[in-house]
């Protein structure tokens, strides 16, 4: 599909960090192919320090999970037909309105419950699939119908600056308690252990987490526990995407800094219960292949990435946790061994740390 070099992009992302994150393969296929583009970002408040730093990327746009009436037809006004394709890797109504305003060109993702006017406001449009395919392949089908080859990796944001003196000079492991959501959650006193455990074995190990009040709660109290370093509400996503940068691993559960974690090609391991993997597992830094790198069922090792599933017949359920909402427990991430992370921690780092 041939295009003037001045075409102007926009890529509508209005979901979580981790949907961003995993949209930059998208972002980094359209540099490629036109180097000389404008490529903007819509993303909700809040989302934005995912793509700091990022080369693909020339402005992000914020938009605001709620407003007013008059404040969005300003938003729209100021966007109308300002850009050339706007497309959308993610399928909502929201995303498809920014579309249908500001493009020339509109693609992206609906759904089969989508309204009829929504999915028409997409003049090429590919049904979502919330099941068998990863979140990066189903943004990168989207480039398919504008006629754009794939580009595969995942590009994480970075601050550029130095590293904290509590970890600078250390052979140093990163771990990432808290997830957004309860059911995701491993249990408090393991990280505790775990982090005792990398101790012992010669590594210095940094707590990192948002500002959110809880969090930073939830991550002292282990931090007490273990005598770890406690970053938790002291970087920036680009800050914590450099502090990963220089670790000699990372633990994290489904959430969008151990998706960070695997894209910065270190040695990764997810904590996994009820999602379902194939499509939300995290993608290996060297993975470029359209399957997903994780099947529905089972841990494995995948490049940099070892992903590992809570036990039961029901696993991976799909579900908010056992009780169905997202305060909930899940039994399969309860029931998560220590010892289970710890041996995929030895064949992660067979050697131990690197000594300065």
């Amino acid at each position: 599909m041939s295009r003037s070099p001045s075409t102007r992009y926009l890529v509508v992302c209005t979901l979580r960090i981790g949907d961003v994150l995993l949209t930059t393969p998208v972002i980094r296929a359209l540099r490629r192919h036109e180097p000389d583009a404008c490529i903007d970002v819509l993303v909700l408040s809040g989302m934005a320090g995912i793509l700091e730093g990022n080369p693909d990327v020339d402005r992000v746009l914020v938009t605001p999970h709620r407003a007013g009436l008059f404040a969005r037809l300003r938003e729209a006004a100021a966007l109308w037909r300002r850009y050339d394709v706007a497309l959308t890797t993610v399928s909502s109504d929201r995303a498809r309105w920014y579309c249908f305003i500001a493009g020339s060109t509109t693609a992206g993702l609906y759904n089969p419950h989508s309204a009829w006017l929504s999915v028409r406001l997409l003049k090429r449009r590919i049904l979502f699939d919330d099941l068998h395919t990863h979140s990066v392949t189903m943004g990168l089908k989207v480039l398919d119908l504008l006629g754009i080859p794939r580009q595969y990796r995942v590009v994480p944001p970075t601050a550029g600056g130095t590293l904290p003196a509590s970890v600078a000079g250390c052979p140093y492991a990163v771990l990432h308690p808290y997830p957004k959501f309860r059911y995701k959650m491993w249990p408090q006193p393991h990280w505790a252990a775990l982090a005792r455990s990398l101790q012992q074995m010669g590594y210095v190990v940094a707590l990192s987490g948002g500002p959110d009040p809880e969090e930073i709660r939830y991550v002292g109290e282990i931090a007490d526990a273990c005598d770890a370093v406690n970053l938790c509400g002291t970087l920036s996503l680009a800050q914590t995407a450099d502090l990963i940068a220089g670790a000699a691993l990372f633990v994290g559960p489904d959430t969008g800094v151990t998706h960070l974690a695997a894209a910065l090609d270190i040695p990764t391991i997810a904590l996994f219960g009820p999602s379902n993997p194939v499509k939300w597992g995290p993608w290996p830094a060297t993975y470029a292949q359209a399957a997903s790198p994780w099947d529905m069922k089972g841990s494995r090792q995948v490049g940099n990435v070892c992903l590992l599933q809570g036990e039961g017949d029901c696993v991976p359920c799909r579900q908010e946790g056992c009780d169905r909402h997202q305060e909930s427990h899940s039994r399969c991430l309860d029931e998560l061994a220590l010892s289970r992370v710890l041996q995929s921690v030895r064949q992660l780092l067979p050697s131990g740390p690197d000594r300065p």
